[in-house]
């Protein structure tokens, strides 16, 4: 199993964009079939998957934020970064970076995962 770790702001202002990196250790960013996701839970929901960006470099999001959001690699530091935009008290949430593994993408396929950051919008 991978190692991740999400860093980035804890509080972000209402219309700001928040931006979240994690580190991956323990492998390789570029391993075939592995897919490098963003989760994020908010207080008394469940889990949402926001974006993913696999071996290859392709990314695919969550059709409810892909106006809002962006995710993309640094290979030569093993990271891989959430950014997203216009945020509003309704994007309070944990996020979480996840690794998943197979030859598709899936929660079920999530193999590692981040402790979690606890990102607040408030102004």
């Amino acid at each position: 199993q991978v190692q991740l770790q999400e860093s980035g702001p804890g509080l972000v202002k209402p219309s700001q964009t928040l931006s979240l990196t994690c580190t991956v250790s323990g492998g390789s960013i570029t391993t075939n079939y592995f897919y490098w996701s963003w989760i994020r839970q908010p207080p008394g929901k469940g889990l949402e998957w926001i974006a993913y960006i696999d071996y290859s470099g392709s990314t695919y999001y969550s059709p409810s934020l892909k106006s809002r959001t962006s995710i993309s690699w640094d290979t030569s530091k093993n990271q891989f970064t959430l950014q997203l935009s216009s945020v509003t008290p309704e994007d309070t949430a944990v996020y979480y970076c996840a690794c998943g593994v197979g030859t598709q993408w899936s929660l079920g396929s999530v193999d590692s995962w981040g402790q979690g950051t606890q990102v607040t919008v408030s102004s």
